[in-house]
């Protein structure tokens, strides 16, 4: 049954415990592009390199549970070109090249655990948020959007929840009415993006009146789709496609009759590719990655 405004508002101080149930259970457990897609927002740095913006997170929207999705990824070259896509285990389902993962891993191999770091899943949330300042695009102010991003915003998120010290209350940042703003700042160190000095401000409704709340949460976007089943190949066509990145070949027979080739050396010969600057969560390298490949 879909959630009235009504309901979301009664509900506003009791949604708390639940968001904190279901981070625990992430941190404990420890994609299709959207470049072109302009549902998404993306913050861009200035001519200094640091990059600002104010946004909020926004609540869950009627018929789902969570304000937020989470997808995993993995983006890796091989002699037979780009292995990028989205893994089966967000679904808690087997996917080859985690399995692939732990057999490297589990040879006890130096040579073979770096390959196997090399190819572990990248983590992205996907959330709605409304954008509340963005100097670079002052367009976007007002609007709301999806924000894709990782772990490290994601632990903000987190810790203002579930604050570390006695003195610090938990908030819920999604709420709508006993929510924040976030203070994006993003800084390049060592050539990648870095978060730590992004905060959140002070407990403030997102709007002045409930007209005005309720204009903004029937513009969100629904997550459940980053989910659905034709985002994610199958285990066979990843498993396919993993050996032929891999090997440069591909297989005729039943592809799960087929073994992934050994490894030489302990290393994949592969073209030189310049690493792009990448930020905190591995998102602006995925999105690199992801342009080579369509490249090719």
């Amino acid at each position: 049954m879909s959630q009235s405004f009504a309901e979301l508002k009664r509900s506003s101080q009791s949604s708390l415990d639940k968001l904190l149930q279901e981070t625990n259970k992430l941190t404990s457990n420890s994609e299709n592009s959207n470049r072109d897609d302009n549902r998404f927002w993306k913050p861009e740095l200035d001519k200094t390199g640091n990059g600002y913006a104010v946004i909020r997170f926004l609540p869950a929207v009627s018929g789902e549970d969570m304000p937020w999705t989470r997808v995993w990824s993995h983006a890796f070259q091989g002699t037979g070109g780009w292995y990028i896509e989205n893994s089966l285990t967000t679904l808690n389902q087997k996917d080859p090249v985690s399995e692939e993962n732990t057999r490297l891993w589990n040879t006890g191999v130096e040579s073979d655990k770096e390959i196997a770091r090399k190819r572990k899943r990248k983590l992205s949330y996907f959330a709605n948020i409304l954008v509340v300042s963005d100097p670079k695009n002052p367009q976007n102010e007002g609007q709301v959007k999806l924000f894709k991003f990782g772990k490290k915003i994601f632990d903000k998120i987190a810790e203002k929840m579930s604050p570390a010290f006695d003195d610090e209350k938990a908030i819920n940042p999604f709420d709508f009415w006993e929510g924040a703003n976030f203070k994006l700042k993003i800084r390049k160190v060592d050539g990648y993006w870095n978060y730590d000095k992004s905060e959140f401000e002070a407990v403030a409704k997102v709007a002045d009146s409930d007209d005005a709340i309720k204009t903004i949460w029937e513009k969100q976007y629904a997550l459940k789709p980053f989910l659905a089943p034709d985002n994610f190949k199958t285990y066979d066509e990843l498993k396919e496609k993993l050996i032929r990145v891999i090997s440069g070949t591909r297989k005729a027979e039943t592809v799960e009759n087929v073994d992934l080739p050994p490894q030489t050396n302990g290393s994949v010969k592969s073209k030189p590719v310049s690493a792009p600057s990448a930020s905190d969560d591995d998102d602006d390298t995925l999105s690199y990655f992801s342009k080579l490949a369509e490249d090719e």
